[in-house]
């Protein structure tokens, strides 16, 4: 297995172990907010909204703050690669959110 590919499949693994950390830190942190029911004639959107913003805007917190640790640790010739981590993160972050109810 060459250099560049063992790199990139460590990366990878600190990533899912980041991205699977952040959704359940998130996921027991909002635990209270919401409703799991959401087929009960009183149900309304409010709750499960509150839930949905809350969970992006923590979400979008640790990802800045780990791009800002791994940023200041990478060379400098790496930097440009770490955006498509976080694009990926990115479009991960929807599918914990369907996960999340």
């Amino acid at each position: 297995m060459s250099s560049g590919k063992n790199t990139w499949l460590n990366w990878l693994l600190y990533f899912v172990v980041f991205e699977l950390a952040v959704f359940f830190g998130l996921q027991w942190l909002l635990s209270g907010i919401g409703m799991s029911n959401q087929l009960q004639p009183e149900n309304t959107i409010v709750p499960n909204w509150v839930k949905a913003v809350t969970f992006i805007l923590l979400y979008l917190l640790c990802l800045l703050a780990a791009v800002l640790v791994v940023s200041s640790t990478v060379p400098g010739k790496h930097r440009p690669q770490l955006m498509r981590w976080v694009y990926l993160a990115l479009l991960g972050m929807f599918v914990m959110l369907f996960f999340l109810y």
